[in-house]
Parts: C-alpha cells; sequence; structure tokens
C-alpha cells in the first residue's frame, strides 16, 4: 500500500502538470534510472497520471540493473508500468515506439561513487551515449538528461547562486571527478547529439533534492540526520558544518524536471532546485533538532572519506533565473515543511522514533 504522503507528493505533482497531461496520451516514456530516489517518483507520477486525467495511458518503460536502486516501486507495477533489469552501459533493444526518454540513471551518493567510480563513469558516458542513440532511433520527441549540481564543483562565491553559464571549478582528479566529470561529458554529448542530428535533447541540473523515499543507507546529509533524529542520536555533521546546501523538496524537482522534458527548449540546460533558503550545515542540523523540539545534539566529528574531507563544495545554490523566465518554474515548498514531511515518512516506513 502507497503512503499516503507519497500519494499527496503525487496529486501535487499531477496537479503542478495538470496543462502538461494531454502531451502524454497514448505515448510511451523511457525512464533510465528508474528505481533511483528521483526515478521512482518519475515513473509513479505518469502513474497517477494514468489513473486521473488520462483516457488512453502513458506507458511508462522504467529501466533499472539495481546497483543502488530499489526494485520496490513507489506504485505497484499494472499493465502501464514495465520493468526492465538492464545496465545502460549496454545498448537497449526495444521493439516499441519510444516517445519521451528520461535519462535518469546514475550512482549520486558520493558514499556510493567512490565505491564503485568506474560504473559512475560508464553509465553518465556511455550509458548516456547509449540512451541518445536509441533516441535518435526513435525519433524520440523529446530526452532529458539529469546531470547534478555538482557539475559545477565547488563555485567561486562571486557566482552563488549559480548560473547555468558558469563552467565550474571541478578537480579532474579528485575524489568526486567520477561523477562529476561524467555527468560533464554527459551534457557535452546531449548537446552534440541536438547540433549534429537535431536531437530534441536538454539537460537537467537538479540541486539536492530530497524527500519521502530517499533510502536511509544514502549517506548524505539529509537521510543521515533524520536516521539520527530517529533514533536520538547525536546529529553527525562533518568538520565544522560551514558549508551550505539548497535543498529542494522532490515535487518541486519532478515538476521541473517534467517542465523541462515537455518545452521546446532544445539544446539547453536547466538548474532545478530551490534557491531561497541556502543554508550551512550547521544550522541545518539546529532546523533538524528544531523540530525534534531541540532534544537532539550535535556532534562534529570527521568526514568519513575523502569526498567529504577534501571536495566537499562549499556552497551550493542555484540561480533560476532561466528556467523561471523560460519554463516559469517555481519552487514552492519551503525546507522545515519539507524536513516535516519527510520525517513523518521515515517514521512510517521504519516505524522508529514514532
Amino acid at each position: 500500500m502507497v503512503s499516503k504522503i507519497i500519494e499527496e507528493d503525487l496529486k501535487t505533482i499531477v496537479e503542478n502538470l495538470a496543462g502538461y497531461s494531454r502531451k502524454l496520451q497514448n505515448k510511451t516514456l523511457l525512464i533510465t534510472g528508474g528505481g533511483g530516489f528521483i526515478g521512482r517518483y518519475l515513473t509513479s507520477a505518469i502513474d497517477f497520471i494514468n489513473k486521473i486525467a488520462l483516457e488512453k495511458p502513458c506507458k511508462v518503460i522504467s529501466v533499472d540493473n539495481f546497483i543502488t536502486g530499489s526494485k520496490n516501486m513507489i506504485l505497484s507495477n499494472n499493465n502501464s508500468v514495465k520493468v526492465i533489469n538492464h545496465d545502460v552501459r549496454n545498448p537497449l533493444k526495444l521493439e516499441e515506439d519510444i516517445n519521451f526518454i528520461i535519462h535518469a540513471a546514475g550512482i549520486a551518493s558520493p558514499f556510493y561513487y567512490t565505491k564503485f567510480p568506474m560504473e559512475t563513469i560508464e553509465v553518465g558516458t556511455i550509458g548516456t551515449k547509449n540512451m541518445l542513440e536509441l533516441a535518435k532511433e526513435k525519433n524520440v520527441e523529446s530526452f532529458v538528461f539529469l546531470s547534478s549540481s555538482e557539475v559545477y564543483g565547488d563555485p567561486d562565491p562571486k557566482f552563488v547562486p549559480t548560473p547555468e553559464t558558469y563552467f565550474g571549478n571541478v578537480n579532474t582528479i579528485g575524489p568526486r571527478a567520477c561523477y562529476d566529470e561524467s555527468k560533464r561529458l554527459g551534457e557535452t554529448l546531449c548537446i552534440t547529439y541536438y547540433k549534429l542530428f537535431r536531437l530534441p535533447s536538454k539537460v537537467v541540473r537538479p540541486f539536492n533534492v530530497y524527500g519521502p523515499g530517499i533510502k536511509p543507507d544514502d549517506f548524505r546529509v539529509l537521510p543521515n540526520f533524520i536516521h539520527s533524529a530517529l533514533k536520538g542520536n547525536p546529529l553527525p555533521v562533518y568538520g565544522e558544518g560551514n558549508h551550505t546546501r539548497a535543498f529542494c523538496y522532490i515535487t518541486d524537482a519532478i515538476t521541473g524536471i517534467y517542465q523541462v522534458l515537455f518545452s521546446d527548449f532544445n539544446g539547453e540546460v536547466f538548474n532545478v532546485g530551490n534557491q531561497k533558503e541556502e543554508i550551512s550545515i550547521i544550522d541545518f542540523a539546529k532546523l533538524v533538532s528544531e523540530i525534534f523540539d531541540n532534544k537532539l545534539s550535535i556532534k562534529k566529528i570527521s568526514s568519513p572519506n575523502e569526498a567529504y574531507a577534501s571536495a566537499d563544495p562549499k556552497r551550493r545554490c542555484p540561480d533560476l533565473t532561466k528556467i523561471n523566465k523560460l519554463i516559469g518554474y517555481q519552487a514552492r515548498v519551503d525546507l522545515k515543511s519539507g524536513l516535516k514531511r519527510t520525517i513523518q515518512w521515515f517514521q512510517q516506513e521504519y516505524g522508529i522514533g514514532s
């Protein structure tokens, strides 16, 4: 049975996309990384639209090799959702027509991409080229590559909030390079296919997406804090906690991704996130503690691996001017509200701290 909180989130996404539903009528959408946190929401949103808005449903093909993804879909499979266990580093052969592709496959957590560096590099590069080739073969209406805010590396403070025109400050041989550089090359491939073949490709750079459904063993800051809080343990802050992030609730992120997919801005790159509440990690820990009636302590600890110790970007906040103006995207969920919903989901899903 689907969580009530996630069901509410899906309804919100569907409402946000009301003007786009007709574009999905009787179409087929392929999503790589469909077993991941974002991928499951992308899939389930269409499943929800099928149930309440479309006479002729949109078929979803969810592709994942489950190296880090979950085999448990947010909504149970039905006739409109087909799950394929496949590694996109290998070409994917499909008989059916494909109208849209969202290439969301990737290993995004530093804990996992430092464990699987070669797989991370190849899914962002070889995997992206394979999906672009499939898109070209199927003559898709639109292709979206989910890149990352990590392509900006550790941005110069003069470029925070960071616009799409900032070229980045990335260490090509650093501990995060397997992820950062593969995403950067993936972007280059997408724009090259647009220029050479007029493939209708777009790039989305998500910023610190969170919400119900995120795995507790993701090892990034938000699930780390929530899991510790629900167990009554101190909130673990790496170093002094001075680095900042701007967190984006899942409903806003999914809305933005689909808005880009259905747009005509081919060959373009868009930030998706929430620039209203850039917050330091130490202040973020204080906010989590506040939600728990300030009963939690905060413990500064050493970083668990080099990706955090020496290469963690000091600031991360998107400039959303471009997507606001061209597509009309607006982040709507404030951090405290999104956190409360995520915490409530963790309590219900894992039965801890409730």
